[in-house]
């Protein structure tokens, strides 16, 4: 059984900083492409970024790019997003998801991730 779960959202100012992780259990975590994505109530999920199974390549959202960074540990089954200068726009609740099949790339389409977390709650404001 594929188990997601998310944590280190919180509540900060704008300008500031959080990493969240991603616990991953229930399947080779090291063979599946890995994402981050969002939402916020009453809005469609929006892809955020995504990492390749190895590691090595990584794809961020245009709203994101500098700003954001993902990265994992296949060693401990876990995927993180280490976000800097946190704009108003940035709340939601933020969800790691596993790409639907081992090995590919993965994509930005939300379609083709076929497991989310619970999700983790990110608030950005004064």
């Amino acid at each position: 059984q594929v188990q997601l779960v998310e944590s280190g959202g919180g509540l900060v100012q704008p300008g500031g900083s959080l990493r969240l992780s991603c616990a991953a259990a229930g399947f080779p975590f090291s063979l599946y492409g890995m994402a981050w994505v969002r939402q916020v109530p009453g809005k469609e999920l929006e892809w955020v970024s995504h990492i390749n199974h190895p590691g090595t390549t990584t794809d961020y959202a245009n709203s994101v790019k500098g700003r954001f960074t993902i990265s994992r540990e296949n060693a401990n089954n876990r995927l993180f997003l280490q976000i800097d200068n946190l704009k108003p726009e940035d709340s939601a609740v933020y969800y790691c998801a596993r790409f639907y099949t081992p090995y590919r790339p993965p994509s930005r389409s939300i379609d083709e991730y076929s497991h989310r977390g619970q999700g983790t709650q990110v608030t950005v404001s004064s």
